[in-house]
């Protein structure tokens, strides 16, 4: 991850300004590198990372056992995560995923930002992993066996296309991606039977 960050930013010179991660790359290297190339990242931390809310006074606590008063749940915690440096500090959200389920956020935005933004980015984090995942499960994004990088480049290529295609079709026939396609595996066993390519004669 921290080449590919290094990489966009230095040989390819990709215009971007924040970073979106999962709670896996949520690590001391990939973070300082992040704040290093002036840009801010946005990521989700799990319920069991130790984090210091009282400025070295007290032992670090798990971020899911902190208390939060009005003030914070508006304007997020200030805290410094087990193992990183005292300077790096980030400002931590609560996000509402689902019903059950609050993630942590945190981020080393410089301006102020509300819990609504921070979900906002989480938000978009979602929606790109909905993508690879799909693109993985759905489209066979990683079935190319091909050695080349040109051609592997042209699968990929073709994949993202037949996704942007596929979603397309889900909004007016009401179905999901999964659904879409199993449909189409369903419907061919059935149709076989009844219009087969290769016919048998009984003997």
């Amino acid at each position: 991850m921290d080449d590919m960050l290094s990489y966009s930013v230095y040989q390819k010179q990709v215009p971007f300004y924040v970073v979106l991660m999962g709670t896996w790359y949520a690590t001391k290297l990939l973070m300082r590198l992040i704040k290093s190339l002036q840009k801010v990242c946005y990521c989700s931390l799990k319920a069991n990372r130790h984090v210091d809310d009282f400025g070295g006074r007290r032992a670090y606590q798990r971020i899911d056992s902190l208390s939060w008063d009005e003030d914070e749940l508006q304007s997020g915690k200030r805290l410094k995560i087990k193992c990183f440096p005292q300077d790096h500090r980030v400002q931590c959200f609560q996000a509402a995923v689902s019903t059950p389920r609050t993630d942590f956020v945190v981020t080393n935005e410089p301006t102020a930002i509300t819990p609504e933004d921070a979900q906002q980015a989480c938000g978009f984090r979602w929606k790109i992993e909905q993508l690879h995942r799909e693109g993985k499960q759905v489209i066979g994004l990683k079935s190319c066996q091909c050695r080349k990088a040109r051609i592997q480049r042209n699968h990929i290529s073709g994949a993202f296309l037949v996704w942007v295609w596929l979603n397309e079709l889900t909004q007016p026939m009401g179905q999901t991606l999964y659904q879409l396609k199993h449909g189409l595996l369903d419907h061919y066993p059935c149709q076989r039977p009844k219009r087969p390519s290769l016919k048998m004669t009984a003997a």
